[in-house]
C-alpha cells in the first residue's frame, strides 16, 4: 500500500509545476485589460518570490509540527485557492494580493517534498520527480493557450489550472493514511529525533557547510533563470536571431533541462551524484563556450542552449538528494529550507542585476556573466564537500 505514495509525489510535483510558467504567458492579455505597464509582471512575481522564501525558511518548523503529509494538502489547496484568485481578479492590487498566499503556499511544499524525497527514496526520483516539475511547467501555458485560443479570456485558464489543483488537493487528501503509514515505519528508524525542536535560522548558518550550500544554490538558480530570462535577447541581439526564432529557440534550454532529468534519473543508478554535479556544470561550461565562439552559426548556438538546459538538469535534483548525507536527517529539513530560500533569492536578484549590465555594457557577456556564476557555485559546492567530509571524520575520530 505504501508504494502507492510515490505516483502520488509525482502527481504533486506536476502540480508544482502547472502555474510557474503561466504568469509570463499571461501577461501579454492581462497588463492591457488591467491598464498597467507591462514591467509591472515584476511586481507579481517580486511578491511570489518574496513570500517563497518566507515560506522555505520556515519549512523545518511547519513539517516537523504538522508533517510533510499535511504541509503538503495545506499548500497544495492554498495554490488552488490563490489561482482561482487570478481567475476572479480584475485588478492590479488583487492580483498581488493573491500572490501572497500562492507564494506561501509553492516554498512550504517545495522544501517539504524535497526534503522527504531525499530521505526516503533513490536519487533517480529525485530526477524524474523534477522531470515532472518540468512536465506540470510546460503543461500550464498549454492549458492557457487552449482558452486563449477558443475565444475565452486568460481569467478561464488561470481557473482550469486551479481546477485541477483543487483535484490534486482531494488526491492528496485521500492518500492521508499512505502518509501516515510511511511515517510510522519511518518512526521506528528515526525515533526520537522526529521529536528535536525546529532549527532558527540562526543555527541553521552555524551549521558547518551551511553558508556554502545556501551560497551554491544561490548561484544554480541564478544561472537557469538568468538563462531563461535573457537568452532570446542574446540571441536576438547579439547573433542576429530574428525575435520569432529566438523564442523559440529559447524554450530548448526548458526542454534540454526536463529531458535531461528523465536521463539523469537514469544516470544515478551508475554514477554518484556528486559526479553527475560537476559533470552537470561541466556540460554547462561546453555550453557557454559553444556560445562564444566567433562563429554565427543558428545551429551552433542552438546546440549551446541545447547543452546549457541537459547540463543544469543534475545539479539541482542531486544536490538535494545528497543533503541528508551531507547534513544529517536530523538537520536536512532546516537544510534544505534555506537551501530553497537561497535558489528563490537568486532567481529574484540576478537575472535583474545582468539587465542592468546588459543595458549600460554589453548584452553579449550573457555568456560570461553565467560563467562566472557557475565557477562560483562549482567553488562553493566542492568547499562543501571538504567541510562535511572533515565534520564526519572528527565525528568517527571521536567515535
Amino acid at each position: 500500500m505504501v508504494s502507492l505514495l510515490l505516483p502520488v509525489i509525482y502527481l504533486t510535483f506536476i502540480s508544482l509545476g502547472l502555474p510557474d510558467a503561466v504568469l509570463g504567458a499571461a501577461w501579454p492579455s492581462i497588463y492591457p485589460e488591467f491598464g498597467v505597464p507591462v514591467s509591472y509582471a515584476g511586481i507579481i512575481s517580486l511578491t511570489i518570490s518574496a513570500m517563497t522564501v518566507v515560506s522555505s525558511l520556515n519549512s523545518d518548523r511547519l513539517t516537523r509540527r504538522f508533517g510533510p503529509s499535511w504541509v503538503t494538502v495545506v499548500s497544495v489547496a492554498m495554490t488552488a485557492t490563490a489561482l482561482f484568485g487570478f481567475s476572479i481578479s480584475h485588478s492590479m492590487v488583487a492580483l498581488i494580493l493573491w500572490a501572497i498566499p500562492y507564494g506561501l503556499g509553492a516554498g512550504s511544499i517545495d522544501a517539504a517534498l524535497n526534503n522527504y524525497v531525499a530521505l526516503h527514496y533513490a536519487s533517480r526520483h529525485m530526477s524524474w520527480l523534477h522531470c515532472m516539475w518540468g512536465v506540470g511547467a510546460t503543461l500550464g501555458p498549454y492549458i492557457l493557450g487552449l482558452a486563449l485560443n477558443g475565444g475565452r479570456p486568460w481569467n478561464m485558464g488561470y481557473r482550469w489550472i486551479s481546477f485541477i489543483q483543487i483535484g490534486i488537493t482531494l488526491i492528496l487528501l485521500l492518500s492521508l493514511p499512505l502518509w501516515k503509514k510511511m511515517d510510522a515505519q519511518n518512526a521506528e528508524d528515526s525515533g526520537a529525533e522526529e521529536h528535536r525542536k525546529a532549527m532558527t535560522l540562526k543555527q541553521i548558518i552555524r551549521v558547518p557547510g551551511a553558508k556554502e550550500i545556501m551560497f551554491a544554490f544561490f548561484c544554480y538558480a541564478a544561472v537557469v533563470a538568468t538563462g531563461f530570462l535573457w537568452t532570446a535577447s542574446y540571441l536576438t541581439l547579439n547573433r542576429g536571431v530574428s525575435a520569432e526564432l529566438a523564442a523559440t529557440m529559447s524554450s530548448i534550454l526548458f526542454i534540454g533541462m526536463t529531458v535531461g532529468r528523465a536521463l539523469n534519473g537514469f544516470l544515478t543508478i551508475k554514477f554518484s551524484d556528486r559526479q553527475l554535479i560537476f559533470f552537470g556544470a561541466a556540460v554547462v561550461a561546453v555550453g557557454l563556450i559553444v556560445l562564444v565562439l566567433p562563429i554565427h552559426s543558428t545551429h551552433l548556438a542552438l546546440a549551446g542552449i541545447l547543452l546549457l538546459g541537459l547540463g543544469c538538469a543534475p545539479i539541482y535534483p542531486c544536490i538535494i538528494h545528497s543533503t541528508p548525507a551531507h547534513f544529517g536527517a536530523d538537520k536536512s529539513q532546516a537544510i534544505v529550507g534555506v537551501q530553497m530560500a537561497s535558489a528563490y533569492s537568486g532567481t529574484t536578484l540576478m537575472p535583474p542585476l545582468f539587465g542592468l549590465i546588459a543595458n549600460h555594457i554589453s548584452i553579449s557577456l550573457f555568456p560570461y556573466y553565467i560563467g562566472l556564476v557557475l565557477i562560483l557555485m562549482t567553488v562553493m559546492y566542492a568547499r562543501l564537500e571538504r567541510v562535511t567530509a572533515d565534520q564526519q571524520a572528527r565525528y568517527h575520530g571521536v567515535d
